[in-house]
């Protein structure tokens, strides 16, 4: 079971962003809302659905769950 976070912080986009513990393009901590542990980056992104609207994997820790 992986640890996940979303950066408050939306990208220029709009999205939202969640990364797995250890992505070298993690945010800064006082950026980060820790989504908790899950087995996949799917269910990392359904919690974070419940905080933001518009979220996104980090295309390198979460490449499975990255829309372009």
């Amino acid at each position: 079971m992986a640890q996940f976070y979303v950066n408050q912080n939306q990208q220029s986009n709009g999205d939202h962003e969640v990364h797995q513990e250890g992505c070298k393009f993690m945010p800064f901590e006082k950026n980060l809302l820790d989504l908790g542990g899950f087995t996949d980056c799917s269910d990392a992104l359904d919690e974070a659905r419940n905080t933001y609207d518009q979220v996104n994997g980090c295309d390198t820790c979460c490449p499975d769950c990255h829309i372009t």
